[in-house]
């Protein structure tokens, strides 16, 4: 347990100060760049991360479950499967890439060079994450941290070089923006595999058995598929969800216009705002995969029971705290946006669905460590359909208008957390009030 406290607490130091030059970041970004510059960087942002969860697979998450779950004894011929198998889609997922990027209208608006810096990054993403599954496994948070504070301040550094040398028009400063963001990454490369060469040494030591590439193939392809299919999920809804809600309050009688700022007060200041905190909760995510899979192949569930309390107890004890700050301080908080902004009534709104959400991000950790990606798939099917279908019906009336859309949002995020919770205790023994009610027979691992 205190691997698991000291791995959280570097993760969460490091995703604090990722966030503080992230905040640096944009700031350069929208100086140099002006209002019209930065929408463009941002609107082709999440093509970027699209495209690094489809080529990478999340093979950092089903790598470090593999490795928590198994003998040292395999891991170097697990490795040595795992590479080749990147190798290979790799090589078919940049010429896919170099195939389809081009025919894509929306990469019309930017340099010409910007389809193959995309390609470019394929290879780097996909080898960067065999380095970091294998450290999330090992729970050598130590690099994992460093490698998080390393690309944003390589981004940050590389920014601030070029832009205080140089001049460039709106089209060749995105371009250089965008170069930052793929730079960085590479630099993150550079470390991750000099640190994995260095780690191949010991790991020779303990290497003892072997498993076969089909056996590595489809225990990796049983993760990365289904929790890949649940990104992929998440980036198409957070794409419909600005049109659902301009649909809504068009139908409530607010004008496009007004729709639409009144969607940009919400994503803009009230979401910025209240996600700030979720860095410790992904801080939580990143160490549970391997602690969570290497307890379950262990069938330690007492450790998993004790495992969830301390996780429930440490997200109250900021969660609760940060939505206290988030109500009270509404105006304060909006007002370093916009003055008299209606994000201060969405801030308060949106309380609940802020601290639920911290609770669901490290449960889906533990639904991923106990092999349960196809429930936490199905979990965001149903919560989405029915936050959707609220967030439509009640935010289209005249009489709540925003406030409904928010409404239904909340109404998700609870349903979300409650499915994962109640389907974490069934799995590993424990009674909603987190108490144990069965005990679990051994099994045979590996």
């Amino acid at each position: 347990m205190n691997k698991f406290l000291k791995g959280t607490l570097l993760l969460v130091v490091a995703a604090f100060i990722g966030e503080c030059l992230e905040f640096l970041i944009n700031m350069i970004l929208a100086r140099e760049l002006g209002e019209e510059g930065l929408g463009l960087f941002m609107s082709i942002l999440p093509s970027i991360i699209l495209l690094v969860v489809l080529t990478t697979l999340e093979l950092p998450i089903s790598i470090s479950k593999f490795i928590a779950e198994k003998d040292k004894s395999y891991h170097q011929s697990m490795l040595r499967h795992t590479i080749v198998f990147t190798l290979l889609l790799t090589v078919g997922f940049v010429i896919l890439a170099s195939l389809i990027l081009p025919m894509i209208p929306v990469f019309d608006k930017f340099h010409p060079f910007t389809r193959w810096l995309l390609v470019l990054l394929i290879p780097i993403a996909t080898f960067s994450a065999i380095a970091k599954g294998y450290f999330m496994g090992a729970q050598h948070m130590g690099k994992i941290a460093f490698a998080s504070f390393l690309r944003k301040a390589a981004q940050l550094a590389i920014l601030v070089v070029i832009f205080q040398i140089f001049e460039f028009e709106l089209e060749t400063a995105i371009l250089i923006a965008i170069c930052s963001l793929i730079g960085s990454e590479f630099v993150v490369l550079l470390y991750v595999v000099t640190m994995f060469v260095l780690q191949m040494k010991t790991i020779k030591t303990h290497s003892k058995g072997s498993i076969s590439g089909k056996t590595v193939r489809e225990q990796l392809l049983a993760v990365s598929i289904p929790t890949t299919g649940v990104r992929i999920f998440h980036a198409v809804t957070f794409a419909i969800k600005p049109f659902l809600i301009k649909a809504a309050l068009l139908q409530a009688g607010l004008t496009e216009a007004v729709a639409m700022a009144q969607y940009g007060k919400l994503a803009g200041v009230a979401f910025t705002i209240g996600f700030f905190p979720a860095f410790i909760a992904h801080s939580l995510l990143i160490v549970l995969i391997p602690t969570v899979s290497e307890a379950y192949a262990k069938n330690d569930f007492f450790r998993l029971q004790s495992l969830l309390r301390k996780v429930m107890l440490f997200t109250c004890v900021y969660g609760f705290p940060a939505v206290f700050v988030f109500y009270y301080f509404a105006e304060p908080l909006t007002s370093l946006f916009f003055e008299n902004s209606p994000a201060i009534a969405y801030l308060k709104l949106l309380c609940p669905y802020f601290l639920f959400h911290f609770f669901v991000i490290p449960m889906q950790a533990y639904l991923i460590g106990l092999g349960l990606v196809k429930d936490a798939f199905l979990h965001s099917v149903w919560s989405t359909l029915i936050s959707f279908t609220l967030m439509f019906v009640l935010g289209s009336m005249e009489q709540l208008q925003m406030e409904g859309i928010i409404i239904g949002m909340n109404m998700g995020a609870v349903l979300l957390t409650m499915m994962h919770y109640l389907t974490i205790c069934k799995k590993i023994g424990l009674s909603p009030k987190l108490l144990p009610v069965i005990k679990h027979e051994k099994r045979n691992v590996l």
